[in-house]
């Protein structure tokens, strides 16, 4: 069963079918799983509406990350998939407009113009959609602002806590505004010990933990004795686990082996905080 990164959702209306057989290869050769929901022939003439929400409802429901939509202008299709939640999909005629919708917006459903541009062209177009990773950090607050607003949705961090920042704050806040119930997982005093050398920590892990309960953002706190977070994150099994901005989503899941079914989201860094920093400071007087 293909992964449904791996997988795109291709559909068209009947102006849409020749570009959509045409880019259909590419996206084969490149190891995408094509699920083609057709038209696959250009009469009779169909309603680009329908297959919009076809394909949005896979995406909605998980079963596919990406989709491409064809029509003459693009415009409908775009109008009719943005109407089903969790899809965010760009009409893009040109390469700087394709390239900006995946790194600005996270589109995750494109939709071309088969009157706009010829084949050639809307193949380049896809080439550079296909080939540009989400920019996230700053670009994941604007994108959550025009998400569906979560509902029962529990959201995972974790850390060490040491001595509490504007960096952590600002961590957990982002992570508290993408859903309802904020779990916080601290490392214990001995996996803190692993992690950053016999020192540390400066603060003992029930010191930590009430500090972190303390906080308004925080609506429970779980230490944990791994120095991975992996074997709780999988016994919570949250809706989204929230990282600082040092890593891309796509690390965090590799190196914390999170789940497919799990969201990924990073929160930009705030710049000039660090406890080690901090401690460094302290100890030069």
């Amino acid at each position: 069963m293909p992964n449904a990164r791996n997988i795109i959702v291709l559909g068209a209306d009947h102006n849409g079918v020749r570009t959509k057989a045409f880019i259909k290869p590419f996206l084969k050769q490149e190891g995408y799983h094509c699920i083609d929901l057709g038209p696959h022939q250009e009469a009779p003439s169909v309603d680009y509406v329908d297959y919009a929400k076809q394909l949005g409802s896979i995406i909605k429901e998980g079963d596919a990350d990406w989709g491409i939509l064809i029509c003459g202008t693009g415009v409908g299709m775009s109008i009719a998939a943005n109407k089903v939640p969790s899809v965010r999909a760009a009409l893009a005629h040109n390469v700087e407009s394709a390239l900006k919708s995946r790194e600005h917006n996270d589109a995750n459903v494109l939709c071309l113009g088969a009157w706009i541009n010829n084949e050639a062209q809307n193949l380049e177009i896809v080439k550079a959609w296909v080939g540009q990773k989400f920019g996230e950090y700053r670009h994941v607050r604007r994108v959550e602002k025009i998400s569906p607003d979560p509902v029962k949705k529990v959201v995972f961090a974790n850390g060490v806590f040491d001595i509490l920042h504007s960096g952590h704050i600002q961590l957990l806040k982002f992570a508290k505004s993408l859903g309802d119930y904020l779990v916080v997982g601290l490392n214990s005093d001995r996996s803190v010990k692993g992690l950053k050398g016999p020192e540390r920590p400066i603060n003992c892990e029930t010191d930590r933990k009430a500090v972190l309960e303390s906080l308004r953002y925080v609506d429970e706190v779980i230490v944990f004795d791994d120095l991975k977070p992996t074997d709780l994150i999988k016994t919570l099994n949250p809706t989204l686990v929230v990282k600082g901005g040092e890593w891309t989503a796509e690390e965090v899941r590799v190196r914390d082996e999170i789940p497919d079914h799990i969201g990924v989201k990073v929160c930009t860094l705030v710049t000039g905080f660090s406890t080690t920093g901090i401690i460094e400071h302290v100890k030069k007087g």
